[in-house]
């Protein structure tokens, strides 16, 4: 008789040591667990391995595979992009398999899902980091057989960077939980998912270290272009396309577009090898030289934990006098754009201001003097930018990212809705250095703050050639809001007890206060707190106010569930943020927090 998945749930122990404390996912073979080891005192991953089927043979002979190669992945403990494989068990006649949890991991199908297509060079250092681990297997000995987007965490770095860790999980582990999509078999083993498999692999060809490559670059494909290469209507037609079918065309993979392709080679012996792929991978990564063209669409959904900031549009780069985010309605000063000469000319002298996502760049016109003020005349600021000032965008075409901003300073950080706020500085030893570096500069000092935060965009405010001495050679780092105001100061200029006026400078890791009349205070997590910020979630734009709190709650316990960073589901709970004011300006995202479901105040006793 067939055997079904043994009844589970939280609180349930496996083996007679891991305690499972919430299901994370699941997939066509099983599912996969949060549990706690008391022994280590730790939170790993527990995959429970379901096999269908009604031959007992044929089932014990699938759950000795998949033991047999859980412990081959076991080999690669230790290496710095494989989830680490820590045990193999049989429980009530299944296999469980104990891996690494990784707290905070997006996997890369979930984040082109949410935000949409990446930039090259991003997908390249994914791309490289997937190879070291492929190639470490395949010198072992040991195929992955299934690698694709579902299958690359990403997670923050021992640092902070957002997704700065890469990681491949499911490392030779052909039959276990894949997030739903579909797999298929021959003679009895599975051998791969649709859009990902080689064609070697279809007609039924051993698996050799050629087909891993041939699915890395299906993935990388997928990341960069936001569709598989060979997507069809159906599993059946994508798989005839695979084997007979060239890819579709590039269109947004730019300088990555020749190794993606070389990787897609149909006949194995031909396809582009390790070394060559690393060789250029690792160009791109390096000299970044492609523009990042996006087509215009709404930029996403910010992914759970530790995201990146919202791509922005870069279909036709522009050049302006100062950030970009603005207000919603900004009032007149009409000004035409830049000359396209000079716009082709800073274009290219800034090149892709290193293809990184949330950047939006500014330069000043060259064309007025000192009388101008420090960035041109059209930024319209008498004196320099300094470290905390809250600025106003208002933009001269009526619609953010398009024409150039005026900007003024609001020293109250409060009476005009900051649109943003000068957060650091990029030293340069002239103008020219200030528009080749002071963006891609700006980018990388802002990139961790622009993590903590759901909405925002980096932008530098570059001086003019007769302003440069009187900035003290510095550019401008400003983060604003990418689709309206922040309501208030950011990060280190936030004041301990102050209260939020809106929900957009809501940080991740912030701790919050809720006095009786429901104001929210920005307080110290060491000491008593109501609530922690988690993350974030973006919700549908068409949403009314009221249609969007009544979704909110849901939505974060969904998106950003507590349990995955660590708090006991039987004692805490999700809870979330929006705001009149700031989904009225386009901020369409909830603010996803925890809380303890007696009420009760956290200090002192999280994860």
């Amino acid at each position: 008789m067939p055997q079904d998945s043994p009844s589970s749930g939280a609180g349930r122990v496996i083996a007679d040591r891991y305690v499972l404390l919430s299901r994370l996912g699941s997939g066509g073979m099983g599912h996969v667990w949060l549990a706690h080891d008391p022994k280590l005192t730790c939170r790993v991953a527990l995959k429970e391995l379901v096999l269908w089927g009604t031959d007992e043979e044929e089932r014990a002979g699938r759950a000795a595979r998949a033991l047999a190669e859980a412990r081959h992945a076991a080999g690669l403990r230790g290496h710095p992009h494989v989830v680490t494989v820590h045990d193999v068990l049989e429980h009530e006649g299944l296999p469980w398999i104990v891996m690494e949890y990784v707290q905070g991991a997006v996997d890369l199908r979930a984040l082109v899902e949410r935000a949409g297509p990446l930039p090259p060079a991003e997908c390249a250092r994914i791309g490289l980091a997937v190879l070291d681990a492929l190639t470490a297997g395949h010198e072992q000995g040991v195929l992955h057989r299934d690698v694709k987007p579902a299958n690359i965490l990403l997670a923050p770095d021992r640092m902070g960077a957002p997704y700065g860790r890469v990681l491949l999980t499911d490392y030779g582990i052909s039959v276990q939980p894949d997030g739903g999509e579909p797999r298929y078999t021959q003679s009895g083993a599975l051998v791969g998912t649709a859009g990902y498999l080689a064609p070697e692999r279809i007609s039924g060809r051993p698996p050799t270290p050629a087909a891993d490559l041939f699915s890395l670059g299906c993935t990388l494909y997928h990341a960069v272009e936001g569709r598989r290469p060979f997507e069809r209507g159906s599993d059946t037609a994508e798989i005839s396309a695979t084997v007979t079918d060239e890819p579709g065309p590039p269109v947004l993979a730019g300088a990555l577009a020749p190794a993606v392709l070389a990787l897609l080679v149909k006949d194995p012996a031909l396809r582009m090898s390790a070394v060559a792929a690393e060789a250029a991978l690792s160009l791109v990564v390096s000299s970044r030289a492609e523009a990042y063209v996006r087509p215009r669409t709404d930029p996403g959904s910010v992914p759970p934990w530790g995201a990146p900031p919202v791509v922005p549009d870069f279909g036709a780069p522009v050049v302006v006098s100062g950030p970009d985010p603005s207000p919603a309605p900004p009032p007149g000063h009409r000004r035409g754009p830049l000359p396209h000469a000079l716009r082709a000319a800073v274009a290219a002298a800034l090149g892709l201001v290193l293809a990184l996502t949330g950047v939006w760049w500014a330069v000043a016109h060259q064309s007025g003097g000192s009388a101008a003020g420090p960035y041109g005349s059209v930024v319209g600021l008498a004196q320099p930018l300094d470290g905390g000032d809250c600025v106003v965008a208002e933009w001269s075409s009526g619609t953010r990212f398009v024409g150039t901003p005026t900007l003024t300073v609001d020293p109250t950080c409060a009476d005009k809705a900051p649109d943003g706020q000068v957060m650091t500085f990029v030293p340069v030893a002239s103008a020219s250095e200030a528009r080749a570096k002071g963006p891609a500069g700006c980018a990388e000092r802002t990139e961790d703050l622009r993590g903590t935060l759901p909405d925002v965009r980096s932008v530098a405010v570059v001086p003019s050639g007769d302003g440069f001495e009187v900035t003290g050679g510095r550019v401008a780092c400003l983060v604003l809001g990418a689709h309206g105001p922040v309501y208030g100061p950011l990060d280190g200029y936030r004041r301990l007890g102050s209260a939020f006026v809106g929900n957009a400078t809501m940080q991740k890791r912030d701790c919050l206060r809720l006095p009786p009349a429901r104001t929210v205070l920005l307080v110290s997590c060491s000491g008593p707190h109501d609530e922690e910020v988690l993350g974030f979630t973006r919700l549908a734009a068409d949403l009314t106010l009221a249609e969007a709190a009544k979704q909110q709650d849901r939505a974060c316990a969904r998106d950003v569930p507590p349990e995955q960073f660590g708090f006991d589901p039987s004692v805490y709970e999700a809870d979330s943020w929006t705001s009149e004011a700031t989904w009225t300006a386009g901020f369409h995202f909830a603010v996803c927090a925890v809380r303890k479901q007696n009420g009760g105040t956290m200090e002192g006793d999280g994860p």
